[in-house]
């Protein structure tokens, strides 16, 4: 995966906007369950492209560092041995000193080419030192995008949930209604009132009843005493 590839996805995964792909998914909680998984995913992915892309920055350093170690070992042994060809040039040894100045040219060769080396390393440092940053950035809004999707997916989750309880509990309201003649309820209470009806009305039924049989005893009564005033006028006539 190219440094411009790893960019560009982190750029375009960090700067989505939630909110817009919720209101164009049909079933907002698989889409936010979707983008969780491509994020952790992706996440994972540029976590590993951009360790790889650090290390590589840092072996830039490394090498940078030795060349210019390196230029000023090779300016130190140029100096020491420029030195030494001047002492035996003043001790009328020639051939020496001609030697020793040939061995500080060639270490001044070697430090320009390490000086050459450690400068042109420098743009490649810098411009990778920037994508690095860019990523690591980018990487930082990931993450944090996948905590508000996990936020924003729990939130909804629990949004649902009560509003299905809440519905639940209409849907069960709605069909318990009392003042439906139609409803169990209404039945049992009519069911109720004709067996109170019924009660009351074996109840007048009784003390009707009831009633007739005094009403019969009062006739006997009046039946016994015509009978026995009759009795008495006939005994008198008698006599």
């Amino acid at each position: 995966m190219s440094k411009q590839s790893i960019l560009g996805r982190v750029t375009q995964l960090a700067r989505a906007n939630i909110n817009a792909l919720l209101d164009q998914a049909e079933d907002p909680q698989k889409m936010l369950d979707q983008l969780i998984r491509d994020y952790t995913n992706n996440i994972a992915e540029a976590q590993e492209a951009v360790a790889t892309t650090i290390g590589n920055l840092r072996m830039l350093e490394a090498d940078h560092e030795e060349d210019v170690e390196a230029a000023a070992e090779w300016g130190g042994k140029a100096l020491a041995a420029s030195r030494k060809a001047d002492e035996l040039r003043a001790a009328g040894a020639v051939a020496d000193a001609d030697r020793f100045d040939t061995l500080a040219k060639v270490a001044l060769g070697r430090q320009l080419r390490s000086e050459k080396e450690a400068k042109t390393a420098e743009p490649t440092i810098a411009a990778q030192t920037e994508v690095v940053d860019k990523l690591k950035s980018g990487l930082d809004s990931m993450k944090n995008k996948l905590t508000e999707l996990t936020a924003k997916r729990d939130e909804l989750v629990a949004r649902a949930k009560t509003a299905q309880a809440q519905n639940t509990m209409m849907d069960a309201v709605k069909n318990i209604d009392v003042m439906d003649p139609t409803s169990d309820i209404a039945r049992f209470e009519d069911k109720v009132r004709r067996e109170e009806a019924r009660a009351l009305g074996k109840q007048e039924l009784a003390a009707s009843s009831l009633d007739a049989q005094f009403e019969a005893l009062d006739d006997l009564g009046t039946s016994s005493e015509i009978e026995a005033r009759l009795a008495a006028l006939k005994s008198r006539g008698a006599a």
